[in-house]
């Protein structure tokens, strides 16, 4: 599959058998695999679960793409076990920061999709690779990674604070890429 790292393949791969058995099943299994708020819904596993659902193709497209763009050469760098290990920790990072703001809002709908994992993929991208540039798709102008993350990481802050774009977890996004952040600074001072 386009000589791609086997976990970012692997993550593609059970992401689209996932949307697919969802879209299927008439979206059974997102009623108890999305993230839910705190309270009746809401089953610990879903931390996990919820960032293998996605609410639609495009949903799914542009997040498998950012696996594949970012995802790969972390994993080329890193090693299956420690991409893998980061790649779950920025998706439950991302969960504990949209359970904490809906229990602070009292929204009650759930979350699903791989983005807040994605979004820690963005920040480690930028760590890792700071001299690369990135082409985002608007504006299509060039510039360094890091430059992409902190437009991007700033662009869904004032999103989620001002809330538009309703339905999006704009502050799991920015749970996911604190998490990463996090742990690549931990991983940092191990060194």
């Amino acid at each position: 599959m386009f000589a791609l790292p086997p976990v970012t393949q692997a993550l593609i791969l059970i992401n689209v058998i996932a949307f697919l058995l969802d879209l299927v099943s008439g979206q059974i299994l997102s009623e108890f695999m999305a993230l839910w708020p705190l309270g009746t819904n809401f089953m610990p596993w879903q931390i996990v679960t919820y960032a293998f659902l996605h609410g639609g193709w495009s949903h799914l497209l542009f997040n498998m793409f950012g696996v594949y763009m970012f995802g790969a050469d972390l994993e080329r760098v890193w090693g299956p076990r420690r991409y893998l290990t980061f790649y779950m920790v920025s998706a439950v990072a991302a969960a504990i920061a949209q359970l904490v703001v809906s229990t602070l809002t009292g929204a009650h709908y759930p979350t699903v999709g791989a983005s807040g994992a994605v979004f820690g993929l963005l920040i480690a991208f930028a760590m890792v690779f700071p001299r690369r540039m990135v082409m985002p798709l608007f504006p299509p102008i060039p510039m360094r990674a890091p430059i992409f993350v902190a437009l991007y990481g700033g662009l869904e802050l004032f999103l989620g604070v001002t809330g538009t774009q309703a339905g999006v977890a704009h502050f799991a996004h920015l749970g996911g890429m604190a998490g990463g952040y996090l742990l690549l600074m931990y991983w940092r001072s191990r060194r």
